[in-house]
């Protein structure tokens, strides 16, 4: 959530504030509520910020009229203050000398507006981001430079943030990452610093790596890497990005969620080649063949994702893993034989808070067994753990997780079976059967739009929504439930089929809709947990392989064109999401970016 890009020119460009726009057009998918620009121009700063779209604020501020040597835009989700004027970023000093905005959450926020304010300071607003700067600025009075002033204003900063700052007129800009995702880009005639590569990638492919508790410091020519904490320098080469530009437009297709849908089978196919060599696929498996217990943690979508990845690795290759929200590990698992346990870290964007809370607990009680599966190669996960596999799905651009949650479940289904192969166990699942999987989704997505389409008309009118699942599908059912949550607002809830008659059977209402996903192994629990609606007026859409069982016992089936027990839950989920996306649609809703919610989520 949140986006900042800055960038520093070697001369002044008459096109600086539509470079910033465009950049801050690139940042949307992150997630914001109100949007601010900084342009420099000789010794002057001019500042225009408001709540509302890029799109709107821009035009009634006329960003793009905006001149300068150098400049900042952001994007702010809400955390500290409401959405309003006075708290969109950037932030003045109060002598209008610093400008800073930030990503993040400072969590003392309310103890240092009261501290400051007793130093002098005036506050405009409530935003943790003018918190910073005028942090910043306190520490300046007695600092030699600003780039001390900055370390020095982290000490007071407790929370995970990161931060860029300049000085009217001078050349210099700074950033500061501190586990909140910071890229550097190079370029012939300017440096750029930006949260997320997209909005870097249209101006150069040379990206720099800073490391979280590090800070640059950058001229449009030259840059500089410190420790936050020493002021010691640091030395990084810059690298040549390969990420392709292209995933980062969307075509032909009216959103990012579709066609990053549609993607689907060429990213499928993308991670099992290179997981089918086991170089690649080793450094994981040889984790988890040596732990006792294995532990999978993830948020939302990576989650989900987590709990088909237990199924598998219990069922496939015997192996006690445990999937566990991210946010709820550290309260729950206290006590742990860390030599012992081996964890698996899950993360989209490897910025995720929740995760990085985990990461930085078992760090701190030393445990070793650290890997990830994780999408943004140089993201704060990827730099920190032993061993990682990345998930080669390219840049996901639209909120909700499509293609990272699909190749998630392959890396976890690709792992027990390697796990499995390596254990001498007799296999459920051939390589073969893998291999063949891209294509069975492409089929499955083809062949079933158009039923995807009447289900949704006929869901159109529902109030809430259940999703049951049982086994395998159980998993899917919860990525199912989520992604019609996030895309359309209806209240659904994904449970254990089971569990449905033990209260929620309750709710169910003639004419109302439940939607299942079922194996056909499960056919006769499924059967059975599905007459418990249909005989009390409600009505089944059922996500199943075609079965004259199913046929015979669902208001309205949809084909799953896998029987295999491991495999037909994969193609559950990529008709989930088709289902959710095509019922936004129904609601005339954009899918990409939901309404209170953002792509990457780098606060508590």
């Amino acid at each position: 959530m949140c986006g900042i890009f800055g960038i520093v020119f070697k001369d002044s460009r008459p096109d600086l504030g539509q470079i910033l726009v465009s950049a801050g057009e690139r940042l949307t998918y992150r997630g914001y509520d109100s949007v601010g620009l900084a342009a420099f121009e000789g010794q002057t700063a001019e500042i225009r910020k408001d709540v509302g779209p890029i799109e709107e604020v821009a035009r009634k501020l006329n960003f793009q009229q905006l001149t300068g040597f150098k400049g900042i835009i952001q994007l702010r989700w809400a955390t500290f203050g409401s959405p309003r004027p006075e708290n969109a970023q950037p932030h003045y000093d109060c002598r209008q000398r610093l400008v800073g905005a930030h990503n993040g959450n400072i969590v003392n926020t309310r103890e240092l507006i009261n501290s400051l304010t007793g130093s002098g300071h005036r506050f405009l607003g409530e935003n943790d981001g003018e918190v910073c700067v005028h942090a910043v600025e306190e520490a300046y009075k007695s600092a030699s430079d600003l780039g001390l002033a900055i370390e020095r204003a982290n000490r007071l900063l407790q929370g995970d943030y990161a931060l860029c700052l300049t000085e009217k007129g001078s050349p210099v800009m700074y950033a500061v990452k501190k586990y909140s995702s910071l890229y550097l880009g190079v370029g012939c005639d300017f440096i750029c610093c930006s949260s997320d590569l997209p909005s870097i990638l249209p101006l150069t492919r040379k990206i720099v790596t800073i490391k979280d508790g590090e800070y640059v410091e950058f001229k449009a020519d030259s840059y500089k890497i410190k420790n936050l904490m020493t002021g010691q320098s640091v030395t990084r080469e810059p690298y040549e990005t390969h990420l392709d530009l292209e995933q980062a437009r969307k075509g032909s297709y009216p959103h990012f969620m579709i066609k990053e849908i549609y993607e689907q089978p060429e990213k499928a196919r993308a991670l099992i080649n290179y997981l089918e060599q086991k170089e690649n696929i080793k450094p994981l498996s040889q984790t988890v063949l040596a732990a006792r217990r294995l532990f999978l943690i993830g948020s939302g979508s990576s989650y989900n994702a987590c709990v088909l990845g237990a199924f598998y690795l219990n069922s496939i290759a015997g192996i006690e893993a445990i999937p566990v929200v991210a946010g709820a590990f550290n309260e729950f698992y206290r006590h742990l034989d860390l030599e012992k346990e081996a964890f698996i870290l899950v993360s989209q964007s490897g910025e995720t808070k929740d995760v990085i809370n985990v990461l930085n607990k078992l760090e701190n009680l030393g445990a070793q067994n650290i890997v990830a599966i994780v999408n943004v190669l140089g993201s704060s996960l990827q730099l920190r753990v032993k061993s990682f596999l990345p998930l080669l799905t390219n840049l996901e651009i639209s909120v909700p997780a499509t293609k990272t949650f699909l190749n998630q479940i392959i890396a976890f289904l690709n792992l027990a079976w390697e796990v499995g192969q390596e254990k001498k166990m007799e296999g459920p699942l051939t390589r073969q059967e893998i291999n063949a999987l891209p294509g069975l989704i492409d089929q499955t997505m083809k062949q079933n739009l158009s039923l995807i389409r009447q289900l949704a008309k006929l869901l159109k009118d529902q109030k809430h929504l259940y999703y049951l699942g049982f086994g395998p599908s159980y998993p899917v059912c919860l990525e199912g439930a989520l992604k019609l949550k996030e895309v359309t607002y209806l209240p659904c809830e994904a449970m254990y089929s089971s569990e449905f008659k033990h209260g929620p059977l309750a709710t169910i209402s003639p004419g109302d809709w439940v939607i299942f996903i079922s194996t056909s192994q499960n056919a006769a629990m499924t059967i059975s947990h599905l007459n418990e609606i249909t005989c009390r007026g409600g009505q089944v859409a059922l996500l199943a392989p075609e079965k004259e069982a199913f046929q015979l016992n669902a208001s309205f089936l949809i084909p799953l064109l896998s029987d295999n027990y491991y495999l037909s839950p994969v193609l559950g989920a990529v008709t989930a999401q088709l289902l959710a996306y095509e019922l936004s649609q129904e609601f005339n809703l954009d899918p990409d970016k939901p309404r209170n919610i953002s792509k990457t989520l780098t606060v508590d």
